[in-house]
């Protein structure tokens, strides 16, 4: 906590000056984000740090493996479909990022069954929201032996789960059909900071700045 503090401190001694008019006109005007970015909890991805954006470019849903419910998953496992309805309808977003990342807790929580639902029960109902996931995992890649792999692959389907399940949100379709909207999967390599874009047409990953060379994961 104190590192937090000494934090604000920092900020406000240091960096405030020149955020200072941005923020009071984000209060006058309010905020008008361009992206709902949905991402991971996981401390290590930052969608500010990693897109370059300023304090009201992008609205931001943090959760547990970035897992995006269809829209009838109702209750405590859907606060997320929230967020969609109101970024999409009230602060009329032009584009849906979904970006999964390497090494995520809670794939490999997902891919080896590791969540003790009497432990943590909140948890081990969220996690099998992604259900599918795992079974595309067993359909579709059986040829991966370690688990590094496969939690890598359970992260990559995941995006494209969530992209499927934006889908089922009426607000979203009708955005969609008008052509107001755009929906983007993306990926996040923690060890080489490199982000990817699905491509529907090679249906891979690849780099999302063209050019970039891939190094080892």
């Amino acid at each position: 906590m104190q590192k937090l503090i000494a934090g604000v401190h920092e900020f406000r001694l240091k960096e405030f000056g020149r955020y200072r008019a941005l923020f009071r006109r984000l209060s006058r005007e309010g905020q008008n984000p361009h992206t709902l970015f949905i991402t991971c909890s996981d401390s290590r991805v930052l969608a500010e740090l990693i897109t370059k954006s300023e304090p009201g470019d992008l609205f931001v849903v943090k959760n547990a493996g970035n897992i995006v419910p269809s829209a009838n998953v109702k209750g405590d496992t859907n606060s997320t479909a929230a967020a969609i309805e109101f970024a999409v309808n009230q602060l009329h977003v032009s584009d849906i990022v979904i970006c999964g990342h390497t090494q995520c807790g809670a794939m490999r929580a997902l891919v080896d069954r590791s969540v003790d639902p009497a432990e943590m029960p909140h948890l081990a109902r969220w996690i099998e929201v992604a259900a599918p996931v795992r079974r595309v995992l067993d359909e579709r890649y059986q040829h991966l032996n370690g688990i590094e792999d496969r939690v890598t692959a359970a992260a990559e389907e995941n995006v494209l789960f969530g992209v499927d399940n934006l889908h089922t949100y009426p607000c979203v379709e009708r955005r969609l059909e008008k052509g107001t909207l755009q929906l983007h999967a993306w990926f996040f390599n923690i060890s080489t900071v490199e982000l990817f874009a699905y491509d529907p047409n090679t249906q891979q990953f690849a780099p999302l700045v063209a050019g970039e060379e891939q190094e080892p994961a």
